[in-house]
């Protein structure tokens, strides 16, 4: 009789399936990073053995929406929490490169300039990499907890080969993106990305994405979208969202989808039935959420378009010229066409600081706040703050109502992304440390809004099925043996905004690539996580 590595006896088996015979009672055995199913009590012999009665066992959670891209690369900057946060609650795979922005491909002449401007998107120097294999090697060599996996982002393709600008790309610069973003999904990137509200993605117009998505339908892989906007004029994005999908023959997928914004509360009751339509009549289109009213993003991206041609160091520059900051107020006040406006639609007092980090006073202030106690106007103060950080801010916006968030989360085709931003120091959005207790706690055990088969689902098979991540997300024989065990009448978030890295209760262990990387809720030091090619 062939033995185990570890064996998991008693527990309840939710497979990731949500299919009949999702939960049911089965012992699971791992050997060399592969999973063996077993009838309860069957003979088996295993290195180690843990007792898992009244407690579930599932597949590795799966993060469909992070900007964990760098944070591991930081050397010495980035606290031990931080790195921890998402393992801790049972994720065992990220999927990073989202909203447009991503750490590779880029021209090698371009490196130097892309690495300096990914500091402030990431908070470090987290380097930047010709192609997915530079990138996959640069994590190699810092060992990581879970999994990885990358889109390729919009933006990062068209700054590498435009530059920061405001104008339609040439023929020529866009055979360039298109052979790009060829050659990364070819050697195993996930999908392409876009964040239409940020520069330079919202420079491109509808035609060159559709060139952009019709590459990645070419390898079976999803166009996967920041709505271009997802307040006022959310619908229009949709639709337009929904044109690019069909012209380029690309699955659809919708990030952290919301309908954000005192303009916009309340439209997930039309977004929500234009996709189960779309999908009634045979499209592949999805979408993810995390399960908070609240968002986070960079400072910067309060600014108007305009502001930021030319990059981070344009963007500061204009920010110094009184007359130029009288130009932002304007705009924010009126509107620009085509942009999302989020102070507009808001307002400076439902956007607080989270990272600011030669400033930490001014951390959990909102805008308004700041403004008042500088005596200033908030668009100054917030010019004072991003001048004073290099453009190194991070803000959380409190923008929409938990009606809309609960329709998403139901909706039968939305997965589950933290849209985690891990930065150095500072308050992030707790939706790092607890988007997945969150859910299994508040919304499936207290609301019941979900069943447990079904928000488990959402988290493992139907994200895996739509990223490519074969053998994961489901507990079957012969699959990767990455694993969640956590007790479903005690699981719940700690993270707060106020103490926005707490770990959550709950989590037994977690299982990555066979090995235990979590045991009874903190970290064990294995590293066996990698970046996964799809």
């Amino acid at each position: 009789m062939n033995g185990f590595d570890l064996l998991l006896r008693g527990g309840l088996v939710i497979d990731g399936t949500a299919g009949p015979g999702a939960a049911r009672r089965a012992d699971v055995g791992v050997s060399a990073g592969r999973l063996t199913l077993l009838p309860p009590g069957a003979p088996a012999l295993s290195r180690e053995t843990e007792d898992v009665g009244g407690l579930v066992v599932a597949p590795g959670l799966i993060d469909v929406h992070t900007h964990s891209d760098g944070v591991t690369l930081i050397d010495g900057e980035v606290g031990r929490d931080m790195v921890a946060a998402s393992v801790l609650q049972g994720v065992t795979v990220e999927i990073c490169g989202n909203c447009g922005s991503s750490l590779f491909p880029a021209p090698p002449e371009r490196l130097a300039g892309m690495r300096a401007e990914n500091r402030v998107a990431f908070g470090g120097d987290v380097g930047m990499y010709t192609g997915f294999a530079g990138f996959a090697a640069a994590h190699a060599a810092v060992p990581r907890a879970n999994h990885l996996a990358s889109l390729v982002g919009h933006g990062t393709l068209r700054g590498g080969v435009m530059g920061p600008v405001d104008r339609a790309a040439t023929p020529g610069e866009l055979d360039t993106m298109c052979a790009l973003l060829d050659r990364a999904l070819a050697e195993g990137a996930a999908g392409l990305s876009t964040g239409l509200i940020y520069t330079p993605g919202t420079y491109a117009g509808t035609d060159e994405v559709v060139a952009l998505a019709a590459v990645a339908a070419r390898h079976g892989k999803p166009y996967v979208t920041h709505l271009r906007d997802e307040m006022s004029r959310v619908e229009e994005a949709l639709e337009e969202a929904v044109e690019i999908a069909v012209r380029s023959g690309a699955a659809l997928h919708v990030s952290h989808h919301k309908t954000a914004g005192r303009f916009a509360w309340g439209r997930t009751e039309r977004t929500l039935p234009r996709i189960a339509a779309l999908r009634a009549r045979g499209m592949d289109v999805t979408c993810d959420v995390y399960p908070y009213t609240a968002g986070s993003t960079a400072l910067g991206a309060m600014f108007p378009p305009w502001a930021f041609e030319g990059g981070i160091s344009a963007l500061t520059a204009r920010l110094a010229d009184p007359g130029l900051r009288d130009r932002m107020r304007l705009a924010i006040a009126e509107g620009v066409p085509g942009w999302e406006n989020t102070v507009g639609n808001g307002g400076w007092d439902r956007v607080s600081i989270a990272c600011a980090p030669r400033h930490p006073e001014t951390e959990g202030l909102t805008v308004a706040e700041l403004a008042t106690a500088r005596g200033q106007d908030p668009l100054d103060a917030a010019a004072f703050l991003l001048l004073a950080e290099q453009g190194e801010v991070t803000i959380i916006s409190h923008s929409m109502i938990e009606d809309d968030v609960r329709r998403v989360l139901a909706a039968p085709y939305s997965m589950i992304g933290s849209d985690g931003v891990p930065k150095p120091g500072g308050r992030p959005h707790p939706r790092w440390a607890g988007t997945f207790p969150r859910v299994l706690g508040h919304y499936v055990r207290k609301l019941g809004l979900l069943g447990l088969e079904t928000a488990l689902h959402k988290m493992t098979g139907m994200a895996a099925a739509r990223f490519g991540l074969t053998g994961r997300g489901v507990i079957a024989d012969g699959a990767h043996a990455d694993l969640v065990v956590f007790d479903p009448d005690t699981i719940a978030d700690g993270a707060t905004f106020a103490d926005p890295l707490a770990p959550p209760a709950g989590i037994h262990s977690v299982v990555v690539a066979g090995r235990t990387v979590v045991r009874d809720g903190a970290e064990t030091g294995a590293r066996p996580g990698s970046v996964l090619a799809t």
